[in-house]
């Protein structure tokens, strides 16, 4: 049986995979998008604060992914939450990072003149400041999901959902039949589903961000 035989034959699966593959990531990079532009927001101002955030999210992207998975099941068991929370840390680095950049670099001039016509602190933040800085941080959450895709394969370790289980259970069973087919099919569903997402990416970006200020 040839790869599109096995993939027709096996849609239904399949489909159902790539749907909780896309879920899972896409929850994962929405959560950490709220976690990390919060962190961002709180730090930015500080030199120190926005080093130490940058560092410690950095610190934890040098974990190896199989090992803090690894880790987490004897916490929290097999299943979604070893699968979701890797995802959120992983993801965070872009986004805060790109949070601090995009809200460090806001004019003074422009802040400066939102307090003029009478906005308070708040109002310059989110009125202002955010929309500023919106396109490096939708840029961080491009990058976090694209990196997300990939380690979420991985995820499957701990049987979680996505394409994962069929390219780990397609390379246990290496040398059977249709093992090569099973994870030739969750690896190449998983290059399909990072460039629909991240071609969903740019239309946001179209439809969010002026095209003066589009990074």
């Amino acid at each position: 049986m040839n790869l599109f035989d096995y993939v027709a034959d096996r849609w239904s699966r399949l489909s159902l995979q790539a749907w909780l593959h896309v879920s899972e990531v896409v929850q994962a990079t929405v959560l950490a998008a709220v976690i990390g532009v919060l962190i961002g927001i709180a730090v930015y101002r500080s030199p120190v604060g926005s080093a130490l955030a940058t560092a410690l999210a950095s610190t934890i992207l040098t974990i190896p992914s199989f090992a803090l998975i690894g880790l987490l099941i004897p916490l929290v068991g097999l299943g979604v939450a070893p699968s979701v929370i890797p995802l959120v840390v992983y993801a965070l680095l872009p986004i805060v990072r790109n949070t601090i950049v995009g809200l460090a670099g806001v004019d003074p001039a422009v802040t400066d003149a939102a307090k003029g016509i009478g906005m308070n602190r708040f109002g310059v933040l989110t009125r202002v400041e955010l929309r500023l800085a919106w396109p490096a941080i939708l840029a961080g959450m491009r990058v976090a999901t694209q990196m997300l895709m990939g380690i979420a394969v991985i995820a499957a370790y701990a049987k979680g959902p996505g394409l994962g289980s069929e390219v780990f259970s397609g390379l246990t069973r290496a040398g059977s039949a249709n093992a090569t087919n099973q994870a030739l099919a969750g690896t190449i569903g998983v290059v399909i589903l990072a460039l629909i997402l991240d071609g969903i990416y740019v239309l946001i970006a179209r439809f969010t961000v002026p095209r003066g200020v589009r990074v």
